[in-house]
């Protein structure tokens, strides 16, 4: 039976001790996808902004964010990351967010991939609520990881709700 890493024996909350553990390359891909209205959409693709492209923006912060995850989230251990790459890409009903963190160490990366996405998605709901406050921050989820004991674990194409070829939401 699984139990949950971040409690000790008697039940009290911990941060894990990955002392023991080896260092090794381990590399996340998270999503996360802000629904919108087509004329949101429609609007972005013609939008010349003096406060710059909201997808920019958004993938500058979502970089920034997942270097901060530790000081985020409370148990998470601070990683020296060394590749972080956020993608934000506009399809017919929202724009689909793809963020990438690598390390080596002992510990994964999928907390600092989920948090890029998260927050470049939250960037792009403040960037875009003067157009369309019923945005929906949608499918935030772990894509891949590799490295470590666990190895490797892909989501099922099935279960991920990626747009298709069309940008289309299936």
């Amino acid at each position: 039976m699984k139990k949950l890493s971040h409690y000790d024996k008697a039940g009290r909350v911990r941060m894990v001790d990955v002392t023991a553990k080896p260092a090794t390359s381990r590399t996340a891909v998270a999503h996360a996808f802000v629904r919108m209205k087509r004329a949101t959409v429609e609007n972005l693709r013609r939008l010349k902004s003096p406060k710059g492209n909201p997808l920019e923006i958004a993938r500058i912060a979502g970089i920034t964010a997942a270097k901060r995850t530790s000081e985020l989230i409370p148990l998470c251990h601070p990683l020296s990351l060394t590749h972080v790459d956020v993608q934000a890409k506009l399809c017919q009903n929202g724009i689909e967010i793809t963020s990438e963190a690598t390390a080596t160490g002992p510990t994964g990366v999928e907390m600092e991939a989920l948090v890029g996405a998260s927050v470049a998605a939250l960037t792009i709901y403040d960037m875009c609520k003067a157009l369309e406050r019923g945005m929906e921050i949608t499918e935030v989820h772990v894509v891949k990881k590799s490295g470590g004991r666990s190895g490797t674990y892909v989501r099922g194409a099935a279960e991920s709700g990626r747009a298709g070829k069309n940008g289309k939401r299936k």
